[in-house]
This record gives structure tokens, sequence and C-alpha cells, in this order.
């Protein structure tokens, strides 16, 4: 195995994900025959044949398929053992959050860190599963609610405030709490606070009479801005809601909110290296008014047991 030249893989892998030692040799600016003859190289060196050669082209064997997974995922974590270890050139910044964080606070202010640095491009997807590292091909995670896998780095995000939220015309015939158990209560389903919680949080014995549930928190403050209830939705995700003046605090001062961690940054001890994810969350920590960003600038900050 160790005689198996790393030139000779990589045109296997070129023409096998190809499907095409034609397309293999544009792609590796090499000829057609310097690719066939590396291919059959690397077949003498494994005893095996990879393709099934015909007048009309070439295909993978049963042996070439399962041995391409393997040489893929490989030149895939040499690329990324490489962007660890260099900041040279444009880097593309892999992120993966909860869908509300991503539609209500991240997304928002992308743009503005991608203007601070122009040289990091940022590939953001988002859902509710949480991604497990290394497996997945994501630099870091924005989770909700503590991250339960080991062998990463964990940074809380700060603390948010969980308060009823209404439109202004709502908030009108709300003076206290009493007025709340006549109005449609909106609920996120997955939310770690609940409108029972609220209530004996405020010494009040009451179920919510009238509910409208959704299954996540950019829904819940959407239907609110629509009039369709009182949310009971972290202020952080309503910021740009507030600040408008499209959602109001009905109750704002006289009760007793909930403050909690809700948000975790997550990512791999090896994305300590990578300068990209290093300058995202300096900037993460400034965009969220926290203290700077320990772990990446060498100082202590929760690593979850292996």
């Amino acid at each position: 195995m160790h005689h198996a030249s790393l030139q000779s893989l990589r045109a296997f892998e070129a023409a096998g994900r190809n499907r095409s030692f034609r397309a293999a040799a544009e792609e590796l600016h090499l000829s057609i025959s310097a690719i066939s003859h590396a291919v059959r190289k690397l077949e003498e060196t494994l005893g095996v044949s990879l393709f099934v050669r015909s007048g009309r082209g070439v295909r993978l064997s049963s042996e070439g398929e399962a041995l391409l997974r393997f040489v893929s995922r490989g030149f895939e974590e040499i690329t990324r053992g490489m962007e660890l270890v260099t900041s040279r050139g444009p880097q593309l910044l892999k992120l993966h959050s909860a869908p509300s964080f991503a539609a209500q606070w991240l997304t928002p202010r992308l743009g503005a860190f991608m203007e601070q640095n122009p040289d990091i491009t940022v590939r953001l997807s988002a859902s509710a599963e949480p991604i497990r590292f290394p497996n997945d091909e994501f630099d870091a995670d924005i989770v909700y609610g503590q991250p339960d896998q080991g062998g990463v780095v964990v940074v809380p995000l700060g603390m948010e405030t969980v308060a009823p939220l209404c439109s202004p015309q709502l908030a009108a015939s709300i003076k206290g709490i009493d007025d709340l158990l006549d109005k449609v209560l909106i609920d996120s389903d997955f939310k770690k606070v609940r409108w029972s919680d609220w209530f004996a949080a405020n010494n009040i014995a009451a179920n919510p009479p009238r509910a409208a549930r959704f299954d996540r928190s950019f829904l819940a403050i959407t239907a609110a801005v629509e009039g369709l209830g009182v949310a009971l939705e972290s202020t952080r995700l309503a910021e740009r809601e507030l600040l408008s003046g499209r959602l109001v605090r009905p109750l704002g001062g006289q009760t007793r909110d909930q403050d909690y961690v809700a948000h975790f940054l997550v990512f791999p001890t090896t994305g300590r290296q990578r300068a990209a994810l290093r300058v995202f969350v300096s900037w993460l920590h400034d965009a969220l008014g926290l203290p700077t960003a320990e772990a990446l600038l060498g100082l202590p900050m929760t690593e979850a047991a292996s």
C-alpha cells in the first residue's frame, strides 16, 4: 500500500468522481494518457481493477466504488487540514445555526461581518438538529440549548431575556398580567421557557386559556408582529422588531421576566487554529456585547469532555 503514489490516487479520484478519464485530465491539466497510466499503476499496486473499460468509456468497478469513497474523503480532509494552517487568500467559513437565531439575529448582521472581512466567504445553513463533529463538514454550529457532544469547544453566547411581546395596538389593552388571560398567547414548541414557566415565576396559578403554537421562534415573532396575539419570546431574537416599534413589551417593568443562556457556539477543538473561525468568534462576541472570546485568544473557555 505504501507504494501507491499521491499522484496516482489523485488521478483515480478525479477520474472516478467525474466518471471520465477525459474530464479528469482537463481538471488536473494532464493528458488522458497520463491519467490512464496513473490509474493503471495504482491498479497494479493494489492488484485489483478499479475501472471497467469498454469501447464507449470507463465505469468504476465495485472495488473502485468502494475505494473512491475513502480516497475522496481523504483528499477532503487534506484540504481541511491545509485550511487550518493557512490564512492566505480567500477563506470559506462554513457555519450551521439554529433556525431562529440564523433568521432573526445572525443573517441581518452577516453583511457587516463580510464587509469587515472581505477575504472570508460565509456559507450558512440552518436546521433545528445540531450537527455532529467531526463527521459534518461545518466549521462551527450555533445551537439552542446546552450541547451534549464531547470533544468540542462550547461557548455560551450570553444571557437572553424572555418576555411577553406584542404589537403596539394589542398592547394598548394590556395594563396588567390579568389582561393576558383573555388574549391569544403564542408559544414556541421547542422553547425552554414556556408560558406556564412565566406565569409560575410571576406567582400566577393559571393555564393560558387560548394559545397559538409554532415550532420556531421566528414564526412566533412574526405572528406577534401581525397582531395574532402575545408571544413569549427572546428580546434578543426580536431586537429588530422592538427597535422598529413593530413589537413592544406591554408589561415591561411590571413583571418578572426570564433570563437564561439560550444559545451556544460549538466547534471542534482543532477549529481553534482556523484564522477565519477566530475572526468570526471575536466578531460574534463583539456584536453580542460579550467579553472577548477567550478560548481562541489564549484564555480559558469551556471545553466539553471527550
